[in-house]
């Protein structure tokens, strides 16, 4: 018996070292992608200083989206998510909401394919071809990958492990991280798309999204997970909820916008010089691109 227990005591200590040693890899490895993130972006902005680049808010987005996504996984927030549902439900925002869409319009893939030489370019745009991007970018898709993903985290266990695992931590919350990413930039993204969905279909699909969105913060505020006190059940719920709108009420708008651009006349000038929206079609001239709004 006392065997057992020595055995039993000696794996808990070994499983809360490696928790103790997994939470700071995973806050340094999110630090270190970050700063590569923003070097990177930094580094395309300088390359391409001499064509026609982003408008100065684009950069601008895209930075303080970093931030966002930075505080939500990294800092006191991201400490207070273990033991707060409210401060979760901040950090899900950031995360997977708000922080993907300032990304979005900070239109990365544009400011690369106009950062890299030409070889570099026609090589992004061969990725942006292919199938599985295709299938992963489709709005249906990148819906149920993100709203299903969010009711699978809070219906299920997986939101205990998510906070008893840090490795759990660290997939849960990247996988809510890049579904945000790539529903925004489905739904309303302004970087080139070779298999973007009408406008119709993209407009149903967030109306769906937003719907399974708000329903499962609802069902959240009456059955919150086991543990969670009601009060922090309910503040948390009404964090999503209302919070949920905010940045749902944002890609509407960003919607009806890209559609209003896309579909008015372009000037002659536009006409004349394909721009790499045409995926794999580089402009002719250096000084001949389509100014990035």
């Amino acid at each position: 018996m006392s065997s057992d227990h020595a055995h039993h005591a000696d794996h808990t200590h070994h499983a809360e070292t490696a928790a103790a040693v997994g939470w700071p890899v995973f806050e340094w490895l999110v630090a270190a992608v970050l700063v590569l993130a923003a070097a990177g972006y930094g580094w395309l902005l300088w390359s391409g200083r001499h064509r026609t680049g982003p408008s100065p808010w684009r950069p601008v987005s895209f930075y303080v989206g970093l931030l966002g996504v930075g505080v939500g996984l990294v800092g006191p927030l991201a400490h207070a998510g273990h033991t707060s549902f409210t401060a979760h439900m901040v950090g899900h925002l950031l995360v997977g909401m708000l922080g993907p869409l300032l990304l979005v319009l900070g239109a990365p893939v544009r400011v690369a394919l106009r950062g890299l030489s030409t070889a570099g370019a026609r090589r992004v745009s061969r990725v942006l071809r292919f199938p599985v991007v295709r299938w992963v970018t489709h709005p249906v898709v990148a819906a149920i990958l993100n709203a299903g993903g969010l009711w699978l985290l809070y219906t299920t266990a997986l939101f205990h492990w998510m906070h008893a695992s840090a490795w759990g931590h660290a997939l849960v919350h990247t996988h809510i991280f890049l579904a945000g990413y790539v529903f925004t930039a489905a739904i309303a993204g302004p970087d080139p798309d070779p298999h973007r969905s009408s406008f119709r279909a993209r407009a149903v699909v967030l109306v769906l999204f937003i719907a399974a969105h708000s329903v499962l913060a609802k069902w959240l505020y009456a059955h919150p997970p086991a543990g969670v006190a009601p009060h922090d059940a309910h503040v948390g719920a009404q964090v999503m909820y209302y919070g949920g709108d905010v940045v749902d009420v944002l890609l509407i708008v960003l919607l009806f916008l890209g559609h209003h651009r896309a579909t008015r006349p372009r000037p002659a000038t536009d006409r004349m010089y394909p721009t790499l929206i045409q995926i794999g079609e580089p402009p002719v001239s250096r000084h001949h691109r389509e100014p990035l709004s």
